[in-house]
């Protein structure tokens, strides 16, 4: 239960959440949180069988109350939460799970791809990105984002990049561009060019 995901998640939990871990997987978040007292509440659901199988033994290894739930996303699930975490999924599914009337005013998220689509789709929703972390782990930078129910606009700038403000993150982003930029069409290559400039006034931003 060492994964800089599980504390930064963690992290963004308040004590009064109750909190549904969806696709909780062998159920560490849940542990972190309730062993650390870091929550009122915690629910735990997954698709697999044999996931939420394992996640109940390491909860009762513990003497952990979390109840479990076998769900595809938050069907079958009529408990109340004020706190919806959804991690290590890829964008289209958590945008899939997030179509949903029972989602709460909180969100935490933390996709595997393509950040763009996923903080797009989050305004779209009607919620803000309060809080962005970048995590680096297993040399692959990860997102954890929280939102809450609100209207406020954001700039194309957020959507593309972020509010991390993590200077390394947006280094990378920039080499990665600049990789790619060398083998797309012109259209593509524009659209890079005009994102790295972009990500080079964030860096250079004191």
């Amino acid at each position: 239960m060492n994964s800089e995901r599980i504390k930064a998640i963690a992290k963004m939990v308040n004590q009064d959440d109750i909190v549904l871990d969806v696709g909780c997987d062998h159920g560490y978040l849940g542990m972190y949180l309730l062993k650390n007292n870091l929550c009122s509440k915690v629910y735990a659901s997954d698709i697999s069988n044999n996931a939420l199988d394992v996640a109940k033994k390491n909860y009762q290894k513990y003497h952990l109350d979390i109840p479990c739930y076998l769900s595809d996303g938050l069907n079958n699930i009529d408990v109340s939460f004020n706190t919806l975490v959804i991690s290590g999924m890829g964008t289209s599914t958590i945008l899939k799970i997030l179509d949903n009337p029972k989602i709460p005013n909180k969100l935490i998220l933390g996709s595997n791809n393509d950040y763009y689509k996923l903080r797009k789709g989050i305004y779209k929703l009607g919620y803000y990105i309060k809080e962005e972390v970048v995590i680096l782990e297993n040399k692959h930078y990860y997102v954890i984002i929280t939102a809450i129910k609100d209207n406020k606009k954001v700039s194309y700038k957020e959507l593309l990049f972020g509010k991390s403000h993590n200077k390394e993150y947006y280094q990378y982003l920039y080499h990665k561009n600049q990789d790619i930029i060398k083998k797309v069409p012109l259209l593509k290559k524009l659209k890079l060019i005009y994102e790295n400039k972009l990500l080079k006034g964030l860096i250079e931003k004191k």
